[in-house]
C-alpha cells in the first residue's frame, strides 16, 4: 500500500470517527435538552387512566362546624370585623334570637359586608349551617 493510500484511509477514518464524535454528543445534548426542559408533574383526574395511579376522590365528607369556622369563618368572626357577630360573645345569643334558619340563610346568602357564603365557597349548606351552630354555642 502506498503512503498516499495510507493517507487516505487514515483521512477517512478521522473523518468518520469525527462525525461520530459529533452524531454522539449531538444525540447526548438533545437527551440532556429534553431532560431538562421535561415537564416537573402531571395531573391526574379522577377518571381518567393514570399509569396505573389512582386519582384521590374529590372530598372527604363533611366538615364539623369547627373546622369550618376555623379555616373560613374565625377571619372576620374572631376581631368582629365589618361589625361581624365576634366568636365566644354575647353577639351571638342576639343572633341566636333571630332564629337558626334566618342566620344560615343570611350566611348562603349573604347580608351587609359579608358576601354568599362568607369566605367558604366549596361549603355545603349543611356545613354553613354547622358553623353557625358552632359560633352560636360559644355565646356567653
Amino acid at each position: 500500500m502506498s503512503k498516499f493510500a495510507a493517507k487516505a484511509i487514515s483521512a477517512l477514518f478521522a473523518v468518520a470517527l469525527g462525525f461520530l464524535a459529533t452524531s454522539t454528543m449531538a444525540n447526548t445534548d438533545n437527551d440532556a435538552i429534553a431532560e431538562r426542559i421535561k415537564p416537573v408533574g402531571s395531573v391526574c383526574v379522577e377518571g381518567d387512566d393514570c399509569g396505573g395511579a389512582v386519582a384521590p376522590a374529590a372530598g372527604g365528607g363533611a366538615r364539623s362546624g369547627a373546622d369550618v369556622y376555623a379555616a373560613s369563618c374565625a377571619t372576620c368572626h374572631a376581631s368582629g370585623i365589618l361589625d361581624a357577630p365576634k366568636f365566644g360573645t354575647s353577639d351571638w345569643a342576639d343572633r341566636a334570637n333571630k332564629g337558626l334558619e334566618t342566620l344560615v340563610s343570611n350566611a348562603i346568602n349573604g347580608i351587609n359586608a359579608m358576601p354568599p357564603r362568607g369566605t367558604c365557597a366549596s361549603c355545603s349548606d349543611d356545613e354553613i349551617k354547622a358553623s353557625i351552630e358552632h359560633m352560636i354555642s360559644s355565646a356567653k
